[in-house]
């Protein structure tokens, strides 16, 4: 009987293994398609009940689900927010990449630094690993759709191509710049504003809540680049000098991490103009600090960012975002204090992001 009971023991013991090395075998430095990362959205939820919840804000054209990742300690009181959104353009792989890094980062970080549980306190974060999951899914089936960028809604009345640029159908300027009317355009920008569910499901929840939130980050790639708003030129935000400002000291977070240059500016500006954007939305709808993350590289991979290099573009992502998400804490929480506090605590972070062993 000893031996029984002891053998048990053993099996007991080895499943229970088993099942941990598992769990810690999520590896964060690979691309994972869709269903890998639906089950991982599951595995943080019951990793942290306490803390992580998962939310439905709507559906795809092929009827999938869309969810995001609410992330905050329960007060009981009303919160601020933080919204952070991912993969909405297919191709941008490195993009759900980068949020799922986020939420593991924050998620350990709460438990042993004061700053980020003071945040998880005041804040939740509302974060979306894949926005337009259609397209993300139609880009693993095979080499010949991996550059696949919009959602998979059937073009209107007799047009036989597939999908609408998703950034260019919020209602923000719509149809003015930067655009396309043809349906089989890769900036179609749909047959009216918001026309696409994935873009109503943004702008219901987002909007319904607009005043909780008091930054809107969405994550692309690629280019190093930090996006102010606004994509149309002849509009100029009316904090344009507070978001050149943060987003310079971003970037300066960034290069601390592994010395890679990211680029502030508008669109117009840095890149190209552009309209119907939902960093642009977000802006028009009050939201104060609205950044677009254009990811790594500078086009020598491009949409295809080998996999060696998400890990030094997630650290350094992360050491941007920390610092907007920083600021736009401190100066609601504390006052005049925002800019020294967000640049110290991110300069502190980038030098423990390079020098740590992750799980």
């Amino acid at each position: 009987m000893l031996n029984f009971v002891g053998l048990s023991l053993v099996v007991l013991i080895s499943a229970v293994g088993v099942a941990t090395i598992e769990r810690v075998e999520y590896d964060y430095y690979k691309y994972h398609p869709m269903p890998e990362i639906t089950n991982w959205m599951d595995q943080i939820q019951r990793d942290y009940p306490d803390v992580v919840s998962i939310i439905n804000y709507g559906q795809t054209y092929e009827k999938r689900n869309i969810n995001l990742l609410k992330i905050g300690l329960n007060t009981g009181a009303k919160k601020k927010a933080i919204w952070m959104d991912c993969g909405i353009h297919a191709r941008e792989w490195i993009a759900p990449a980068f949020c799922q890094y986020f939420v593991r980062q924050i998620l350990q970080a709460y438990k042993t630094d004061p700053k980020m549980e003071e945040m998880m306190k005041n804040l939740d974060f509302y974060v979306t690993p894949v926005l337009n999951i259609d397209g993300y899914i139609y880009t693993w089936k095979d080499n010949s759709t991996r550059l696949w960028r919009k959602n998979r809604s059937p073009g209107p009345g007799n047009c036989t191509c597939y999908g609408t640029d998703l950034n260019r159908n919020f209602d923000a300027n719509w149809g003015t710049v930067g655009i396309s009317f043809n349906c089989c355009s890769i900036i179609y920008c749909g047959s009216k504003p918001t026309s696409e569910l994935e873009a109503q499901a943004v702008t219901d929840f987002v909007g319904s809540r607009k005043d909780d939130f008091l930054c809107f980050l969405t994550i692309h790639s690629y280019g190093q680049l930090l996006l102010v708003p606004y994509g149309h030129p002849n509009f100029t935000a009316s904090n344009y000098n507070e978001l050149m400002e943060v987003g310079l000291a971003a970037a300066e977070a960034i290069k601390k991490v592994h010395g890679m240059n990211y680029t502030v500016g508008t669109s117009p500006d840095v890149l190209y103009p552009n309209s119907g954007s939902s960093r642009d939305w977000a802006r028009m709808q009050g939201i104060p600090l609205t950044y677009t993350f254009e990811l790594r590289d500078k086009g020598q991979y491009g949409f295809e960012l080998p996999e060696e290099q998400i890990q030094p573009a997630c650290e350094e992502a992360y050491s941007g975002a920390l610092h907007i998400i920083t600021y736009a804490h401190d100066k609601t929480f504390n006052g005049a204090v925002a800019t020294a506090a967000a640049t110290l605590w991110t300069v502190v972070l980038a030098v423990g992001v390079t020098s740590t062993t992750l799980m």
